[in-house]
């Protein structure tokens, strides 16, 4: 006997939230179910494809019209969720999105949609905390061979403010020195030439870099970042 089966589009969306005063985390926007099923858990953003739109069209519709994010620094196609059984009713299908919005994106959510940090999670709707898993190793990854911070960072940044980010996505500290050394010798950031304000602590006031490169470029394709020992 036939059966339907509808294909969904959902979108992890991570930022470092907490920069510059806080403690950069990083962080994914999530919205709280308020039927069942599973009312009172957190999803994704997302919801049905179109029949005249592509995926990508899909998932960056979904954003405007759910969540009221237009402004994405990056966004990219993760993997296709299958398992039969992965949500009650007729079978779903999901095509999962990975996209990224720097600290300083227009972002307003309606109330019943919040950030929440990668590593504290709330209780997830459906399969929708493998998805956030899957697009935190795919971002892991990348940020060892491609220049993909460019969609996290600010437009100018310190080198401790992009240290600080790479640490919220890698979940382990990152020295500035070595990853200035690393960025500056495969040419994915430049300095501009100007200061930033002085921290909290006082001190000289830190030099500005920015990216060379608006979108994502492969840098070193056989490079690995390591936590420190």
């Amino acid at each position: 006997m036939s059966q339907s089966i509808f294909h969904e589009v959902l979108t992890a969306v991570f930022g470092v939230r907490g920069l510059p005063d806080g403690a950069p985390r990083l962080s994914v926007l999530l919205w709280e179910r308020g039927l069942d099923p599973q009312a009172g858990t957190w999803s994704l953003p997302g919801g049905l494809l179109d029949a005249d739109e592509d995926l990508r069209t899909s998932a960056r519709r979904q954003l405007a019209e759910k969540v009221d994010l237009r402004q994405v620094a990056h966004i990219e196609q993760l993997s296709v969720f299958s398992a039969p059984d992965r949500m009650p009713g007729p079978r779903v299908i999901a095509s999962t999105y990975l996209a990224l919005v720097r600290p300083d994106s227009v972002c307003n959510p309606p109330t019943d949609t919040r950030w929440h940090p990668v590593d504290a999670l709330p209780v997830t709707s459906f399969d929708h905390g493998a998805v956030v898993e899957s697009a935190r190793r795919r971002l892991a990854a990348k940020l060892s061979y491609t220049n993909i911070a460019f969609a996290l960072a600010p437009t100018e940044f310190s080198m401790s403010t992009l240290s600080d980010i790479y640490g919220a996505a890698l979940g382990y500290p990152v020295d500035s020195t070595n990853l200035l050394r690393i960025l500056s010798r495969r040419g994915v950031v430049v300095a501009t030439g100007t200061t930033g304000p002085t921290g909290r602590s006082g001190g000289r006031p830190p030099a500005l870099y920015r990216f060379t490169d608006t979108g994502l470029r492969v840098t070193d394709e056989f490079a690995t970042l390591r936590p420190p020992p």
